[in-house]
């Protein structure tokens, strides 16, 4: 197929690597002019992916109507409060076409706190849409280590289609109908994961990383749950494998960030240090919302957003999510 992949960050360009090497014709959109000029002229995505030699069959572009112009397959992997507005300009590209569409970012939109395939199907209306999330550090996949996700959509056929293009050898691809829970779990595990990283800063060891992981996942399925999502969903890839990935693994951007915050930095400074993004921020603010207008309750990422936010200090959140009224294990 002609791919477009829509953001060149780590996992834009990753894919963009990985679908080439499937034998797919691959254009990157990058915003940076410095990555377009890097991909095009030595084959590597300096910024964003560096020491990664990418396939011969991905090429840069530095406009969006010229990423898509011949598109049958269309990759949003630009971060989340960038993916509505990024994907109305492709579809002022292309009016009369409507090729498949998947979305490969972890993250909820800021402004209406749905899940990103809302935002796409809103901007372009009749294309099929899909989801991949699971637990996939750009780096071990471009590496070509054995990683393992999964593909959903509302259509069983478009979910298979988005299997056999992503499938490789090293990069298993399981489907599913959820869409809903693949990506809840791939976007609240971030809050969690900064959570994590809090935890490691100020000190604390493994019955505590315990406790957090394990409820963490409880939160997480309660609002999914709430939402229509299958229980069954967050104890898979796109639930417990991204969350324990992205709780424990040193290549999370989510939990390096907790770390720093739980030594007393703030926000805006480690913010300003980073080029990347993490999503875990955005996502804790727009997970509050939306679990305020479904009724349910998210203890952890509460504390969270009012740590990133509010200026608490780390330590009390620790202590009043401890101090909570006692209850029963289940959340049903």
């Amino acid at each position: 197929m002609n791919v477009a992949v829509i953001g060149a960050g780590s996992w834009g360009t990753t894919l963009a690597d990985l679908l080439a090497r499937n034998g797919h014709r691959v254009a990157l959109w990058a915003r940076e002019p410095e990555v377009v000029a890097s991909v095009n002229a030595r084959h590597i995505n300096e910024v964003f992916l560096p020491d990664a030699p990418l396939h011969d069959g991905v090429t840069a572009r530095d406009t969006i109507p010229d990423a898509v112009s011949d598109a049958e397959m269309i990759v949003s992997a630009t971060p989340s409060h960038a993916v509505r507005t990024t994907a109305e300009v492709v579809a002022a590209a292309m009016p009369r076409r409507r090729p498949l569409v998947v979305s490969v970012s972890k993250g909820l939109e800021p402004e209406t706190h749905r899940v990103l395939s809302d935002a796409l199907a809103a901007a372009l209306p009749g294309c099929p849409i899909a989801v991949l999330s699971g637990p996939s550090f750009a780096r071990e996949v471009y590496a070509h280590f054995p990683t393992a996700v999964v593909t959903a959509a509302m259509d069983a056929d478009v979910a298979q289609r988005v299997q056999a293009a992503f499938a490789a050898r090293y990069f298993r691809v399981y489907w599913s109908h959820d869409m809903i829970g693949v990506q809840l779990g791939g976007a609240l595990k971030n809050v969690i994961a900064l959570a994590s990283g809090i935890l490691v800063g100020a000190g604390l060891g493994f019955n505590t990383q315990a406790a957090l992981i394990t409820r963490g996942l409880a939160e997480i399925a309660r609002l999914g749950v709430a939402l229509g999502a299958d229980p069954l969903t967050f104890a898979g890839l796109a639930g417990m494998g991204d969350l324990l990935l992205t709780t424990t693994g040193t290549l999370s951007r989510n939990r390096s960030l907790g770390i720093e915050l739980g030594k007393g930095r703030g926000l805006a400074e480690l913010l300003a240090e980073r080029r990347t993004v993490a999503e875990g921020v955005n996502t804790a603010r727009a997970a509050v919302a939306l679990a305020d207008q479904a009724g349910v309750e998210l203890p952890i990422t509460r504390e969270v957003e009012r740590v990133l936010f509010e200026g608490k200090a780390p330590g009390q959140a620790i202590t009043d999510l401890m101090e909570r009224t006692l209850k029963a294990e289940q959340w049903r």
